[in-house]
């Protein structure tokens, strides 16, 4: 089934053609690299798009120069479906997956069908580099609390593209505080690099680009599936505002709670680490000022998740909707991309992701609570502290 289901994605993509856009500005960026020129005064020709990432992301875009552009699409598909096979592996090995001897046979089958997964097929279609921060971060919450090398890659991937730096401060708030430290540690040691190979570019991005989002895109687009944008189109405006900012500050402080909440709350939530994984980069995608779709891939874990805890009909319910929502496709079938001047019943479509995002913190938040609740009615102390892991989670299997 796999075999078939990219087979059939292979054919579509050679059929429509992917502009992999955002590919070729990484390779004018390491080229500008290369040539010594104003990293942030490039523009990719024919397109007009500047260069968005720090100095040291653009570092790593130097060997794409290497070859040209024919040979960088087929080298970028096959890379981002290596990285897709991995980050599904990644998020089997974080959720536990039942039977770690059969998690490669069940990669192999959700790769094949992931490639139709909206975030995953814009990635491919762009030639973006999501799958690899995914990959990153997935790789430093899958290894022991007790690694000395836990945040190495977190701490990389906030280097490359800043918004996964929500995750050192999950990992402090958790109490992994080495692995923070070590995240923010190689973070710094990226900028540094960066610093010193490209000293004017880094005081560019550092104090000036990196704070103005309309060089990275525009708001309203319907590409931009954040709360800010869902906000604008909402409004028919171009800049929210504080009623954007609001609605982004009251999320985020409670996505943080819930994420924060679920990650020390192994003895009453089983996945707990998992589900606070998914909670901290669900909201860090709703206040990003933007988060393109492609974006969105954290949907793989979250999907994993709903797969092995399906047991009521609910929960299937539930995953049911989630696949509806990530594999429609249905922004893209909005009347105006602009995202100005729609009626009223395009919004939901145009913004699907930003309630899908703020429904998995609510449904989480919710099952800590009754959780919480039950450990406490059954063992007569508020949290349920004396038992150990093993004997509450199975003691609450059945409500879970």
């Amino acid at each position: 089934m796999a075999a078939v289901s990219l087979a059939v994605f292979a054919l579509v993509r050679h059929f429509t053609g992917a502009t992999m856009v955002d590919m070729l500005v990484y390779r004018a960026e390491g080229a500008a690299v290369v040539r010594g020129e104003d990293l942030y005064a490039m523009r990719l020709p024919g397109w007009d798009l500047p260069a968005t990432y720090p100095p040291f992301a653009a570092m790593l875009f130097v060997p794409s120069t290497w070859f040209d552009v024919s040979t960088l699409r087929v080298l970028v598909q096959l890379l981002n479906l290596g990285l897709l096979g991995l980050a599904v592996y990644l998020s089997l090995r974080l959720i536990g997956w039942p039977g770690a001897r059969h998690r490669p046979a069940a990669a192999i089958l959700a790769t094949g069908l992931g490639v139709w997964l909206e975030p995953v097929y814009t990635t491919f279609q762009y030639g973006q580099v999501n799958l690899g921060i995914l990959c990153l971060v997935l790789w430093d919450l899958t290894r022991p609390d007790r690694s000395r090398f836990k945040g190495v890659g977190i701490g990389l991937a906030t280097a490359i593209k800043i918004t996964p730096g929500l995750f050192a401060v999950y990992l402090l708030l958790t109490g992994r505080i080495r692995a923070a430290l070590v995240s923010g540690g190689t973070f710094l040691a990226a900028g540094l690099i960066g610093w010193l190979v490209l000293p004017d570019a880094s005081f560019g991005f550092w104090t000036k680009y990196l704070w103005d989002p309309s060089r990275v895109g525009v708001t309203v687009l319907v590409d931009n599936q954040s709360l800010r944008g869902a906000v604008c189109r909402l409004l028919d405006v171009n800049d929210p505002g504080l009623v954007g900012l609001a609605a982004s500050a009251v999320v985020g402080t409670l996505g943080l709670a819930v994420a924060v909440l679920a990650g020390r709350s192994a003895r009453v939530l089983r996945r707990a680490d998992a589900w606070g994984a998914v909670c901290a980069a669900f909201t860090a995608l709703l206040v990003s000022p933007i988060s393109w779709t492609h974006h969105w891939v954290w949907c793989i874990p979250l999907i994993a998740l709903l797969v092995v805890e399906a047991r009521t009909r609910a929960r299937r319910v539930l995953l049911g909707v989630t696949l509806v929502v990530f594999l429609s496709h249905i922004m893209w079938v909005v009347p105006h991309r602009w995202g100005r001047g729609v009626a009223w019943y395009w919004q939901l479509p145009g913004a699907i992701y930003p309630p899908m995002g703020i429904a998995v913190l609510v449904v989480v938040g919710l099952r800590l609570y009754r959780a919480y609740r039950q450990a406490g009615n059954g063992s007569g102390g508020a949290w349920a502290l004396s038992r150990s892991t093993a004997d509450h989670d199975a003691a609450l299997t059945n409500h879970i």
